[in-house]
């Protein structure tokens, strides 16, 4: 089994393609598609990279696997499978939770379906994907979201957001659904498997100026994960992660990325113009009062 690592430094986002030398089968993990906010431009740079790989290498692609819907970067998924129609998009099958909660703060059109028809495949904790020679199996790691799943592929997991580089830590649980204590008790799972195992991350932001990073071992992230090593007690780790979540301000594409990810990766319809657009909620989420008083206008 081999491990191709695409680094988009945009987004900060690692996409994987997990695939056999020899019979060609392979998986791709957490594809991203290029926006730029200010023109609300989409391009296709990054996962263009990915698509060369897979064919050059003569790769049959059976899956697409998305850890989550991700809240930081809009995914590539369906772009891709218009490179490889055969190639099937999977994903927990809690994104139905996740789902029911967007739809409503986005308002979207009564017909957009919250029971994850937009997916190829739900996956259940425990289910194992056979693409060819390769099996992925699924561990469910809610608490960045509800949704979240890592991937396991022999002596490697795929963590998205639930886990990052040990001087980094975890993700954040502030979104809606999220949950510290399920975090904790997820990694707990991950921490559970043997300690030469491999941690393939889904973001990394080089924290003090080092390298980017992302790969490591689950024996690293117990003996130095900042944030949860595997001496952090359950209390501690709620405490700390509720208290750094308050004071980080919400993902630059938190609302763009979310609303197409719910529905697959696809753009929205277009209005009767032929222009499709992007829906931007104007203070949904209550601003956090802080020590330095900032405020944030309301009823505009």
């Amino acid at each position: 089994m081999q491990i191709a690592s695409f680094f988009d430094k945009r987004t900060y986002t690692v996409t994987y393609v997990v695939y056999d030398a020899a019979t060609h089968d392979a998986v791709v993990i957490d594809p991203v598609l290029d926006y730029e906010p200010a023109s609300s431009r989409v391009w296709t740079e990054s996962l263009d990279v990915v698509t060369s790989f897979v064919k050059e290498k003569g790769l049959k692609l059976h899956y697409i696997l998305e850890t989550h819907a991700h809240a930081d970067h809009l995914s590539g998924a369906q772009e891709l499978k218009r490179q490889f129609p055969q190639a099937k998009l999977a994903v927990g099958a809690r994104i139905t939770e996740v789902q029911r909660v967007f739809k409503g703060v986005f308002d979207l059109p009564d017909d957009f379906a919250t029971d994850g028809r937009q997916f190829d495949v739900l996956l259940q904790e425990g289910d194992t994907l056979k693409a060819g020679t390769i099996e992925v199996d699924t561990i469910y790691t809610p608490g960045h979201t509800p949704a979240c799943a890592t991937y396991r592929v022999e002596d490697a997991i795929f963590t998205g957001d639930a886990l990052f580089m040990p001087d980094m830590g975890t993700g954040r649980c502030d979104f809606p659904g999220g949950s510290a204590t399920d975090l904790y008790d997820s990694i707990q799972k991950l921490y559970s498997l043997p300690d030469s195992t491999r941690v393939f991350v889904g973001h990394d932001y080089a924290p003090g100026g080092r390298d980017y990073a992302w790969e490591t071992t689950v024996g690293e992230q117990k003996a130095k994960n900042i944030q949860l090593a595997g001496s952090t007690s359950r209390e501690d780790f709620v405490t700390m992660r509720t208290r750094r979540d308050q004071t980080l301000d919400a993902p630059r594409l938190l609302f763009q990325s979310v609303q197409v990810n719910i529905d697959a990766g696809r753009m929205p319809e277009p209005h009767a113009n032929q222009t499709r657009y992007l829906r931007i909620p104007i203070n949904v989420f209550k601003p956090v009062v802080t020590a330095d008083a900032r405020t944030t206008i309301d009823g505009i």
